[in-house]
């Protein structure tokens, strides 16, 4: 992408700058390791800066470059970049609420099958729109949906499958797609926490209808807040972008006026013939774009995606080797068969018949400035939000609690050192030697 707006001069002048505010230097047992963070290049924020220069800040030309270059090295058919991923998620699921899609449109008290063990944006927008969760349980060793369950949920209001690819490690598209095209289900992968994850060599967020993304800082790329919809049914791309843009029934990007070449000549609704087609309302849609700044920033982030990704597998790896030495205490996690995982976090397990409480272990680690997260919600039937819900349980949640009681995870991402990994790992065994005392 062209930077246009600033000289040799200025650029130099400003990464001057730019390069003190962006190195990352975490020295273990003195600086606090967080679980997750950004890495940022110069080239980043020389595009955000240039973006900035051009005064269009909504969507722009940074926004298309941006779209097209995530749907290229994905292989999807169309991006659509929104302003997060918990919107990306609200916009992929609406748009299979819409009455386009006549009898496969997706209605209030239809049923959609998911996991309790998870993150809340990727159930919030059907739990909204009134459709009725049905909560699998989860395979300990993968800590992703146990397939063994699926065809048991599938009930007549059964319509689609929404779950995440769990830390960066996919689940069973195989079995999952072969389900979902029997019974034709829709299928949205929530692949915020997996970007350039892979399954039997294909990117995940490629095989479902729809897969989402996020770009929070805490993501395999940033740009501060932003997310995408990753449209592989062409079928469902004007109507995901009809709910990001207001539910307007206009396809014009911004800034564009009459792209269809009739903007004077439509009769829809009840509305006269030739009323403007950019004011015509086809859904009650949202306003969920993003700004030109971050598309900016995150096209620079997408030339080092790979270099990311590569630096998270490293990592996770590393902590792998070193903890195999602690399998009697945790259990760890694995790749689901023919997937290569884009590793969100390292999670570890501990084994039921191990005297050890969580809360202390996590407690002991934060003192010692390692940052830890949980699985998200846990089990989210247990949440407060949640309570009094109307929902289905198929089987127990037996790993699912499990994940929720025991379960806690460390960081991966590509501004940590082999140190920083080695001194989590050794931090852990201090306090599982003090614990034998």
């Amino acid at each position: 992408m062209e930077i246009k707006n600033l000289g040799p001069k200025l650029r130099k002048e400003l990464l001057d700058v730019i390069e003190t505010k962006t190195k990352i230097s975490i020295k273990s047992g003195i600086d606090y390791i967080p679980v997750s963070g950004k890495v940022l290049s110069p080239n980043d924020i020389l595009y955000g800066v240039d973006s900035t220069i051009d005064s269009w800040l909504t969507s722009g030309r940074y926004t298309e470059a941006f779209e097209n270059k995530l749907r290229d090295y994905l292989g999807t058919k169309k991006t659509a970049l929104v302003n997060s991923g918990s919107s990306a998620n609200l916009a992929a699921f609406y748009s299979l609420t819409s009455s386009n899609l006549k009898d496969r449109a997706i209605k209030k008290g239809d049923e959609i099958i998911t996991v309790a063990a998870g993150f809340p944006t990727t159930i919030n927008p059907f739990i909204q729109f009134g459709c009725t969760p049905v909560f699998l349980d989860i395979d300990i060793n993968t800590h992703n949906i146990d397939c063994t369950l699926i065809e048991k949920a599938i009930t007549q209001k059964t319509k689609a499958v929404i779950i995440a690819h769990s830390l960066g490690n996919p689940f069973n598209l195989g079995i999952i797609t072969e389900i979902a095209n029997k019974y034709n289900l829709w299928l949205i992968e929530d692949n915020c926490d997996a970007l350039g994850a892979r399954y039997n060599g294909r990117m995940t967020g490629t095989y479902g209808d729809l897969g989402t993304l996020s770009f929070y800082p805490a993501h395999h790329i940033t740009m501060g807040e932003g997310g995408a919809v990753l449209i592989n049914n062409r079928r469902l791309s004007p109507i995901v972008l009809s709910f990001r843009d207001w539910g307007r029934d206009c396809f014009c990007d911004t800034g564009k006026d009459n792209t269809c070449g009739k903007r004077f000549d439509w009769k829809k609704g009840d509305l006269p013939y030739g009323f403007d087609h950019k004011y015509i309302y086809s859904h009650i849609g949202f306003n969920l774009k993003v700004t030109d700044m971050q598309a900016a920033i995150g096209l620079g982030q997408l030339d080092s995606i790979n270099s990311f990704i590569n630096k998270r597998i490293e990592n996770h790896n590393y902590l792998s080797i070193l903890f195999k030495d602690l399998e009697e205490y945790f259990i760890l996690p694995k790749a689901t068969q023919n997937s290569e995982p884009s590793w969100f976090g390292f999670l570890l397990t501990i084994r039921p018949n191990v005297n050890i409480k969580r809360h202390d272990l996590l407690r002991f680690l934060e003192d010692k400035k390692i940052g830890t997260r949980l699985l998200f919600a846990g089990n989210i039937t247990k949440q407060p939000a949640y309570k009094g819900l109307e929902y289905k349980v198929i089987g127990d949640l037996k790993n699912t609690d499990l994940i929720m009681n025991n379960s806690f995870w460390l960081g991966v991402w590509p501004g940590l050192s082999k140190d920083n990994l080695r001194y989590m790992f050794d931090s852990v065994k201090e306090f599982l030697d003090s614990n034998k005392k």
